[in-house]
Order: C-alpha cells, then sequence, then structure tokens
C-alpha cells in the first residue's frame, strides 16, 4: 500500500482531484509512549486507487500493545501507521476509478490513518450518506461490530452475557437488545455499567468477584446461564469467566483481541458443556467492506448511534495523549479519535 500524503491548492487534473497542499502532516510512534509528526511528499493514487483526506480516525485498543513497547515492535511506526478507522473526503482519483467522485465523503479500510491523508484501493471506500454530515464516523470500528454480531447468531428470546463494556462491547449490547435478546452486561467501571443500560442492557453486573458475578448470572438465568456469551476484553480472567457462565450447548465469542501472549483455557469445562466457541475477528478484505457497508446503514438508519460511543477529541499532535486514555479509561470514556485535517 501506498502512503498518504496531504492536499493543497487545487491543480489542473481534468477534474479528478483537488489538491490543497503538497505535504502529508502524519504521526509516528518513535518509541514506547512517544510520537512525532512529521511532513512528507504527497503521494499520488496509482491505478484502481483513491486518495482520501482524513477527517478524523478512530483509536483502537488494539493500538496499545505497540504502544507499550513489546520486544517484537520496531520503531518507527510508519507515518500514520496504526490508525485504520479513518474517514474524510476523497481529494484525488488514480486512473479506472468509477463510481467515486472528488469531494465525496467517505469511509475508508487504510492502515495510515494518523495522518492528513491515506491512499487505499477503491474497493477499501464506503460513501457516507448525508445522514452522517458532520459527525465523526470510525467506520472499521462499527463495520467490526457488525461482523461480530453476525457471527454471534443472536436470537430474539436469548440470554446474552456480554463482558467488557468498552467501544465493541456497548455497540453490540444495543445491537443484541434490539435482536430482542435480554442482555446481561459485565463490566468494571460504573459509567461503563451506565453506558449499558443506556444501550438497553436489562442488567449490569459489576466485574470486580469472579465467584460473585457466576452466582449473579446463575440467579438472573434461573439456573442455566447464558446461550450467548461474548468476551469482549482480550485478557485471560475475562475469558476464564466466559467460560463459566456460558450454558450447556451454548455460545462462546470471542471478540476480544487476545496480543499479549498465549492464553489457557479450562478445556474440560468447554467439553462439559459441549460449547461452540467462534473466534469472531475477520480477515477476509471483502467480509470488511461488506461489514463497513451495513455499519453505515446501521448508523444512517439511527441503528446504532455514535454520540455516547465515540467520547474523546484529540488533535493529531496529542496521539499520544488519545493513546494514553485509550490505556487508562478516564470517567466517561469509551472511545477516542484523532481529529486529522
Amino acid at each position: 500500500m501506498q502512503l498518504p500524503r496531504h492536499p493543497a491548492r487545487p491543480a489542473a487534473c481534468g477534474g479528478r482531484r483537488m489538491t490543497e497542499g503538497t505535504v502529508l502532516r502524519a504521526a509516528r510512534v518513535t518509541g514506547p509512549g512517544r510520537i512525532e509528526v512529521v511532513s512528507l511528499p504527497l503521494p499520488e493514487p496509482g491505478p484502481g486507487q483513491v486518495r482520501v483526506r482524513l477527517e478524523g480516525c478512530g483509536v483502537c485498543a488494539s493500538n496499545l500493545e505497540p504502544w507499550a513497547g513489546p520486544e517484537w515492535m520496531q520503531f518507527p511506526t510508519e507515518p500514520g501507521g496504526l490508525g485504520h478507522e479513518g474517514w474524510g473526503v476523497v481529494d484525488a482519483l488514480g486512473e479506472g476509478v468509477e463510481g467515486l467522485a472528488v469531494g465525496q465523503r467517505v469511509a475508508l479500510l487504510g492502515q495510515h490513518g494518523y495522518a492528513s491523508h491515506d491512499v487505499v484501493d477503491a474497493g477499501q471506500v464506503v460513501p457516507l450518506p448525508p445522514e452522517l454530515d458532520g459527525k465523526p464516523f470510525p467506520g472499521e470500528a462499527f463495520g467490526c461490530a457488525i461482523n461480530i454480531f453476525r457471527r454471534c447468531g443472536i436470537e430474539a428470546g436469548q440470554k446474552v452475557a456480554i463482558i467488557g463494556i468498552g467501544f465493541i462491547g456497548a455497540a453490540l449490547v444495543r445491537l443484541a437488545s434490539q435482536a430482542g435478546a435480554e442482555v446481561i452486561a459485565i463490566s468494571r467501571r460504573e459509567s461503563s455499567l451506565a453506558l449499558a443500560r443506556e444501550m438497553g442492557a436489562a442488567h449490569a453486573v459489576p466485574m470486580n468477584d469472579h465467584w460473585a458475578i457466576i452466582e449473579d448470572v446463575r440467579r438472573l438465568t434461573g439456573g442455566r446461564f447464558c446461550d450467548v456469551v461474548i468476551e469482549a476484553v482480550g485478557k485471560q480472567w475475562p475469558l476464564d469467566l466466559a467460560g463459566e457462565i456460558v450454558a450447556e450447548g451454548g455460545r462462546l465469542v470471542i471478540a476480544g483481541y487476545h496480543q499479549d501472549g498465549p492464553r489457557q483455557v479450562n478445556m474440560q469445562n468447554w467439553n462439559w458443556r459441549g460449547i461452540d466457541v467462534i473466534n469472531a475477528h475477520e480477515r477476509d478484505p471483502a467480509r470488511y467492506v461488506a461489514g463497513l457497508r451495513q455499519a453505515v446503514e446501521a448508523v444512517a438508519s439511527g441503528r446504532l448511534d455514535p454520540g455516547p460511543l465515540v467520547t474523546h477529541r484529540f488533535p493529531l499532535e496529542r496521539l499520544n495523549e488519545a493513546l494514553d486514555a485509550t490505556r487508562d479509561k478516564p470517567d466517561g470514556f469509551v472511545k477516542a479519535y484523532i481529529v486529522c485535517s
């Protein structure tokens, strides 16, 4: 993939692009907990590509492990690297691109979103409707929630537990409750539990004592436990807890991103209960794009509301603060985004 660059003054390009600048401004991580903002030449999109002048980019919790500087991490990152939840306005079209126009507002599946621009294949871009004008829209993150929900197979009348009410967990609470499920939200912070109730959770259980949670869920489900349990934290204990509160013949869905080392599971318990285990992480690009399109429709129709889920805004130069907030979760925090332009 080509790296992004920056727009400037309109240039004569047969109406194919509007250039407002000559440089790309991009943040890169130079070491654990350190960033710098650099200026580089503005790239031109190749055949079949588009250049997007980014308005913003969501900050994903998957960035936190690289941000901490594990042994496998190499610094500096590529300019704009780690950012993959961008949206903005098309400002240049490569040869052969059809169905998109300069000036069109879009969400994209890029990998260099902590920058003023990104260049991606045209097939990785989804237009945004007027209903989303002026709203921050980290489309990849919403698309991820949609794809996870699809893999859950949730039906009306089921009892569904969601462990971890961050951005993904809260979005899944809304989708599951809209599907007619009785949702039990389990999370550490009171603000997260309050958000879960706002999103439609029938029950909110503090995530503080392993055995107390199990007994709470047993009571709330009449001793049967949950038809579907979604682990949305990415740590060992929530995974252990998930296996304890799924019903016999139920479904355990792993939505958390486990990137800080191997995991152990109680396979005897999983065998005994006869559960299905779903790893709800997608890698098929076509599936990603389909999820993004469905997310756009869900938000435009009001099925999902970004307002309570996208809570903290930072300029590009303060990407470090956005990453720290994503790690430390100040009161009321759900998701941060970077203002790129």
